[in-house]
């Protein structure tokens, strides 16, 4: 696994010369909840200025700032002591002290070029190159927002945001294409990948488990292109969906009641609709007693239970040998002796293997799809499967499918942003050549009103599921009433 080293940490060359310098006496860190507002402001209410100077904080604008913050930056490679590196080399751990170092490096280039900054603009000054430093650079307060659920990255100067669902242009940005790159192999090096035009597209995930999807020139012609996949720290519960409008307790017990029952479901969805969240809340009601073994493309899952064992695929090296496919662990997977397989998503061949496990015994597993709607992720899985190479009657696919799958959650991303389950159908088997669906609850959009938010209503369509005898056969009660329209 390859590992940065300390000048490519900084994204500084490693001729500079280091100029030995005094030792820094300690200097106490700023931060915004330790500047009392009497401390900001003189008598007449104005913001009070670290430095008296030519270079006013009213006539910088972002540009001077990001020059200077790249000046200091600049300034601690080329005159950092020895010890100073080996604190920089112990990272987060040491985060404190080297704010401290940075404060005393800003001061003194402040001091030699007659800047003018308020308290509050140095305290923001120190805490981004402090993020150069440590963390992912300008990326870093975005990643900390917890109301960011996706960051945007179009090249060095286009960074958009997702929030409440709504995306927005950021006044964050990079200082040109080599910091972007500096920041992406920051990324990749401690997965043991790495990023150049021989190989420009890259599936990662961060520290956090957060999602990356990297992608380079020649391919991407706006510049390196980033984009992050956040996940809630907490793990979305049932109760969490229902409180955010994504169904209603109604059918929250009925899907806890057909996990409970170990019914196959596949939730399927759109890019961004929220399956990977829903299958996540869905997990949550499996036994603490039952093995669960959990597959996936880039760990996402965060599941509560103990017993559970997660694999993930690993690509192809520099030479194109050793690829580990989702297909090769499924099929591991059954001799894991699991009680419960969850897929994290099934995109070719893997889809067959899914399906035999499901109708081999491994009742209750659980995956997700890409489809618009129930029936195209019907259509979906039999192109999946044809996929695996294996010229099969379209007949007998379904066949599969049909005896495999109990229950498809449709979970959509509407138009205002929020997610909701539009449809949870049940799959009731054959009739001729056709696979049989019959919807048991649906959302019904009414209108969007004046603030471009949908108004809607979840209902049952008051048709009981064949698939009752299960429950009973797992001992799962459920009240006939909760299929009431």
């Amino acid at each position: 696994m390859k590992s940065l080293s300390l000048y490519e940490r900084l994204g500084k060359p490693q001729d500079k010369d280091k100029a030995k310098r005094p030792e820094i006496s300690e200097q106490k860190n700023l931060s915004n909840s330790e500047l009392p507002k009497e401390d900001l402001q003189d008598d007449t209410g104005v913001v009070a200025s670290a430095f008296g100077g030519k270079h006013s904080s009213e006539e910088m604008n972002n540009d001077d700032l990001q020059d200077l913050k790249w000046t200091i930056h600049r300034r601690i490679v080329d005159e950092m002591t020895l010890e100073e590196e080996v604190l920089l080399l112990q990272g987060e751990s040491a985060r404190e002290q080297i704010k401290n170092i940075i404060s005393v490096y800003s001061a003194r280039e402040m001091a030699d070029n007659f800047y003018n900054l308020s308290r509050i603009e140095k305290v923001k000054l120190i805490d981004d190159i402090c993020n150069e430093l440590l963390g992912l650079g300008p990326l870093e307060p975005l990643l900390q927002n917890d109301k960011i659920t996706e960051i945007m990255v179009n090249g060095a100067k286009k960074i958009f945001i997702e929030q409440e669902g709504k995306l927005k242009r950021t006044n964050v940005y990079f200082h040109d294409e080599r910091h972007l790159m500096s920041i992406i192999e920051r990324i990749v090096a401690p997965l043991g990948r790495h990023v150049d035009e021989s190989s420009p597209l890259v599936d990662a995930r961060l520290a956090d488990g957060s999602r990356v999807n990297i992608i380079i020139p020649p391919l991407s012609l706006a510049g390196p292109s980033i984009t992050i996949r956040k996940f809630s720290k907490r793990a979305m519960t049932m109760k969490d969906l229902v409180k955010f409008g994504t169904l209603n307790q109604q059918m929250a017990d009925f899907l806890q009641a057909c996990v409970k029952a170990r019914l196959n479901i596949l939730v399927s969805g759109g890019t961004g609709s929220g399956k990977t969240t829903t299958l996540n809340a869905l997990s949550s009601f499996v036994l603490e007693t039952e093995r669960i073994v959990t597959i996936e493309d880039a760990a996402e899952l965060k599941l509560q239970q103990e017993h559970v064992l997660p694999l993930e695929a690993r690509p192809a090296n520099l030479e194109g040998k050793g690829a580990v496919t989702i297909r090769d662990l499924v099929k591991n997977s059954l001799r894991m002796r699991p009680d419960r397989i969850i897929v994290g998503e099934v995109r070719a061949g893997e889809a067959l293997d899914m399906l035999q496990a499901m109708n081999t015994g491994h009742d209750g597993s659980l995956t997700t799809a890409h489809a618009n709607t129930p029936r195209d992720a019907l259509s979906r899985l039999e192109t999946m499967v044809l996929m695996a190479g294996m010229e099969l009657p379209v007949r007998a696919i379904r066949s599969q499918i049909a005896s495999a799958i109990d229950l498809i959650l449709q979970q959509a991303r509407i138009r205002d942003g929020s997610r909701k389950i539009t449809y949870i159908s049940e799959v009731q088997g054959m009739e001729g050549d056709t696979i049989i669906l019959q919807d048991l609850f649906l959302y019904v959009q009414d209108r969007i009103d004046n603030f471009g938010r949908s108004v809607g209503h979840f209902e049952s369509t008051g048709l009981q599921p064949k698939f009752l005898d299960k429950f009973k056969l797992n001992g799962v009660e459920i009240p006939h009433s909760i299929f009431k329209n």
